[in-house]
């Protein structure tokens, strides 16, 4: 009876402990799926990762080692080769565009020419400022085709993670990516609402995210090997941090068009188009 009493307790226990361990496995499972739907870039990771495979193919580049927080920022980044605007796509603006080609694109294009000197370095920084609508982005982007460059977006929603601590990661991400993709820019549309003046009405995450990005954009300025630069652009440079403007020593004021400079928009406009020869473009642009 003793024997008989033993086994059934023994039986008993055993099907308790593999009760136990089935339960502690499955609570294991849901605990681990749960984790993975409150990963706040888990759908932006998968995206970006097979955005990241297609650049590094039509690049002809290597699958690149990233971690998640680079797949996130990966999902801005945009092939040179995709964009459809090159300078001779913008009417006027010649003399800003002479100077972007010897200051921005020569330096990405031929990295040799300026090895011999901090002096003689690539500029790290630039900014586009002017009214709204005077082709700004156009510019930057027109900037990527002509170097070759990646053309990374950022843009700052992407960076606001609702996270603790995700923000300074996305920026410190920007830039690790960038020097891993590079020659590249990374571009800031509307920069003031991003970098602009310290204000005592700042959230404490805004001011770490602009102070680590500052501490990275430096990193980039000291490394004379870096083919990475920052193009910035804004419709108030009065409202940027002065701190920003010292790291932005090239700026360029991209007004409104004058009549010669119409002209030329018209021209670009009316490119391909069957139109009479005798229209008078001086004209039009006088109107």
């Amino acid at each position: 009876m003793r024997k008989m009493g033993s086994s059934s307790s023994e039986t008993k226990l055993l099907q308790e402990l593999i009760l136990y361990a089935a339960s502690a496995a499955l609570s294991c499972l849901v605990l681990f799926a749960g984790l993975r739907h409150l990963d706040p870039n888990r759908e932006a990771s998968k995206k970006a990762l097979e955005h990241k495979k297609e650049i590094a193919k039509r690049l002809g580049r290597p699958l690149i080692n990233t971690n998640p927080y680079e797949d996130v920022i990966a999902c801005d980044v945009i092939n040179p080769d995709h964009i459809d605007v090159e300078f001779e796509s913008i009417g006027g603006l010649e003399a800003i565009k002479q100077a972007l080609y010897e200051l921005v694109i020569l330096p990405l294009r031929r990295p040799e020419l300026f090895s011999h000197g901090k002096l003689l370095g690539p500029q790290k920084g630039v900014l586009l400022y002017g009214p709204p609508g005077t082709g700004k982005t156009m510019l930057a982007k027109a900037i990527a085709k002509e170097s070759g460059a990646v053309f990374i977006n950022v843009r700052i929603s992407n960076l606001m993670s609702k996270w603790f601590g995700d923000a300074q990661k996305l920026v410190a991400a920007v830039f690790s990516l960038a020097y891993k993709l590079q020659p590249a820019i990374i571009f800031i549309d509307e920069v003031d609402s991003f970098l602009g003046q310290r204000r005592n009405t700042d959230h404490e995450a805004m001011t770490n995210m602009k102070t680590e990005f500052m501490a990275l954009w430096d990193g980039f300025t000291t490394d004379q090997n870096a083919r990475v630069m920052v193009l910035a652009a804004t419709n108030r440079p009065s409202e940027l941090d002065e701190a920003i403007l010292r790291r932005l020593p090239q700026a360029f004021e991209i007004g409104l068009p004058d009549r010669r400079e119409r002209v030329e928009i018209l021209k670009v406009i009316l490119k391909g188009e069957n139109i009479e020869e005798s229209i008078n473009f001086d004209y039009i642009a006088s109107l």
